[in-house]
Formats: C-alpha cells, structure tokens, sequence
C-alpha cells in the first residue's frame, strides 16, 4: 500500500512482530540511550507456528531488542466486543474490522453503536440496499454531538428507512441458527431483532497497550489505559512520547498525523521548532454519516456552561439545498440541510460551527480554517456570499451585519478594509 511505499522511499527499517517495552540492565550513556534505560523488544508473532514448542524455538531465536533516544508510541486502537450474559457477542459479531472483509452485501443487517463509526456503517449498509437496524444504549445516537446535528441525523436515518432500537441498553446475547447461520439478537431491554445476516459491533474503541509492558518501565496510563502526555507529547519516562488513538485525546487519523509532525519538528527541526506542538481545540471533524456531518468547536450546550447563556448567541438555519429543487416530490421529503453557529461573548466570536447536509464535508475545512483564526460573525457577515451554494448560508444566517462590528482578524476586513498584504523581506 501507499503507506509501505512511503516508508520504503524514506528509508525506514519495518520491524514486523510485536513490540514491548523493557528496562536496560546497563547504564549506557551512547548517543543512542535515552535517559530512562528503557529498551525495545521485538518479538516475532508466533501466532501461525503450529506447535507450542516450535512458537517457542522461534521466539527465542528471533526475538530482537534495541535501544533508541527516542521511543514514540502510536500503536492506536482497536475495537472493543462486548461479551455479553453468556459470552455469544464476540462468537456471532463481527467489529468495523470485519466489515471490510464482508465478501457480499448482507440481506438484514444490525450496526450496535451510538459513535460515528456505527452511524457511518448503518448508512452505508442501507444505502446499498440492506434491511438495515441501529442499536444504540439510549435515545439517540451521536449524543455528544450538538443537538441539531443528532436530531436532523435521526430524522433522515428514519426517512432513508433506517430502524433505530433505543434505549436497549446494549445487546444481551446472540443466537445463531445452524441450518440456515441466521442471528437472532437480544437486547437488555427484552426486544429481539430475528434472521439477521450480520451483526456489527461499533460500541466502542480501546488503547492497543497490552502487549507494551507500560508497567514495568513506569509509563502512566489515564483510565481507560490510554497513555498519558503533556502537551508536547512527552509520556511521564523520559525519551518516550505517544501520539494518536493510544492517548485518547482526539482519535482521529489527521489528528495523529499533526501530533507526530509537530513532534518531529520539535526534536529534529531547527531552533525556531523547539517549542512545537500540536492543539487539540478547535479541531475540525466529518462524520461520513447520510448526509454527511462537519463539526467544529462548542456544542450550544457547551458553550453555554463555559460562558454562560446570557454570553451565548446561537444563529439557526435549515433549508433543502437546491440541489434538489428539480425533485418530482413532497417539500417535506427532500434532504435537509441543518446548520448552527455558536457564538460567544460582547463580539460574537465564533466558537462553534455546526452543519449536517450535502456537501457539509467539503464546506467544514474552509470555515474551519476561520474558526482557528478566531473569526466573528461579524467576519462571517463581511464575506460575499457565493451563490448557490449551501454554504452561502453560513455568511448570510439572520439577521446578518446587525451584531456586534468586531473583527477576530489581525487586519479588519470590515467596512470595506483593504485585504491583508504580505511581509516582504529586504
């Protein structure tokens, strides 16, 4: 794949087996000890060896340690099965994992799960063509999304004919027929789901720690057994750091990525990087759900508790985007496109944006670049807006160019200001 590529072209030895970590027995001071005399073992996945004593012949052999300066962990996550009353769940289900190795489209299929991974899968599922339910433990799924984006979400999984079991408290059990390997799936609040094809379980991702020894060599864990850093990525074992799923921050590949480029120019770049690091606000994210979801900032709900509701104001827009207009159908049975913005304070900064609808992934990384840069809705209003678009709405929302004239920008746009102009050297 294009990830093995990339490595090869830039020279970096692939160690295949299973990695942990362990505590030196001598006290080297070489360029390449770390501090903390905390080695690297790496043991062969003995796992397709068909004998006890041939695994163990060969992890003798092969097992190879090494020492380094610097030691990153970013094993991420996995997902987690439940076991259930009588420990059926993970013998009749299969995780997000498998749903990739699924070699035809289920006829009747059950996605457990209230997170974006199950939304997204359900959507999928249904979209093809299978009879498909979603399982979630309370009301609704995406609970600690703001309110408008969970509830517009369930409106259209139920109108693309999406069946929602709530409140179910999760699965009991599974029961599988073995004549015709059809499930029969029991929930904890006595409902049962019958002749279903497959079961997805999507109920929730867990650090892959287990096999690192954390313990032995000191390395904190929060709960959860995430791996706890500061903000610089550093783990509490000098020379260790950790970046992505395995710490639990936001758990997000893009995210992962920028933790480990800004540590890498903190520990290999020129002095100007010595103090790089990555943030975790403000931190734009899609959930590929249908529609689709783009989500930046506060909640309303958030923002109200950290500033207060006398502090917040909330702009609301919902609408079918255009691009349906030529449908043959009910007004009400069109696509809805939902959008928030969430605003706080004397000059209305921005501190929350919201949209669910078609395009709502394309449009969020533009205005997501805005919100970092601390734009108002006075600077949302002070752009033209580009028509038609859905995202016109976002620079028009009422009323507009009647709040408070106060620009995040460095340099105004307001009031017809010139444009910013570059710094040029000599």
């Amino acid at each position: 794949g294009i990830y093995d590529r990339n490595m090869i072209n830039s020279g970096v030895l692939r160690l295949k087996g299973v990695a942990s970590l362990i505590k030196s027995d001598s006290d080297s001071d070489g360029d390449d000890n770390n501090g903390s005399g905390v080695l690297v073992k790496v043991s062969p996945d003995a796992s397709s060896d068909s004998t006890q004593q041939q695994q163990q012949r060969r992890h003798q052999k092969q097992q190879t340690t090494f020492r380094a300066r610097h030691i990153l962990l970013a094993t991420g996550g996995y997902p987690d099965i439940p076991q259930g009353s009588d420990g059926s769940i993970p013998h009749h289900a299969i995780d997000s994992d498998g749903f990739f190795e699924l070699k035809s489209l289920p006829r009747k299929a059950v996605v457990v799960g209230a997170g974006y991974i199950a939304v997204e899968l359900a959507g999928v599922l249904q979209a093809l063509g299978s009879d498909t339910s979603l399982v979630v433990r309370k009301q609704k799924a995406l609970r600690n999304f703001d309110e408008l984006l969970s509830e517009t979400l369930d409106d259209e999984m139920q109108r693309h004919g999406i069946h929602i079991y709530r409140n179910t408290d999760g699965v009991d059990r599974i029961e599988e027929d073995d004549a015709s390997r059809r499930k029969i799936v029991y929930l904890n609040n006595g409902e049962v789901i019958e002749d279903v094809d497959v079961v997805i379980m999507a109920a929730g991702r867990s650090p892959l720690v287990e096999s690192l020894n954390l313990e032995e060599v000191g390395v904190e864990q929060k709960s959860g057994g995430y791996v706890a850093t500061n903000e610089y990525s550093e783990t509490n074992v000098e020379g260790m750091y950790a970046v992505g799923d395995v710490c639990g921050n936001v758990e997000l590949t893009p995210m992962a990525i920028a933790a480990g480029r800004r540590l890498a120019d903190r520990l290999f770049g020129p002095p100007s990087f010595q103090n790089a690091k990555v943030s975790y606000d403000n931190v734009s994210t899609v959930i590929f759900s249908h529609p689709p979801i783009g989500t930046i900032g506060l909640t309303e709900k958030e923002a109200i508790e950290k500033y207060g509701h006398e502090n917040v104001k909330v702009y609301r827009s919902k609408f079918s985007n255009l691009y349906y207009g030529p449908w043959q159908v009910e007004p009400e049975e069109k696509p809805k496109t939902a959008m928030k913005l969430v605003c706080a304070g004397s000059n209305e900064l921005v501190v929350g944006l919201h949209v669910i609808g078609m395009g709502a992934d394309e449009m969020l990384q533009g205005f997501g670049i805005a919100i970092k840069m601390g734009a108002t809705k006075a600077d949302f209003d002070s752009c033209v807006a580009i028509h038609p678009t859905a995202a016109e709405e976002f620079v028009t929302m009422f009323p507009w160019g009647l709040g408070s004239p106060a620009s995040g920008a460095r340099i105004s746009p307001l009031n017809g200001n010139a444009s910013p102009e570059p710094v040029l050297d000599g």
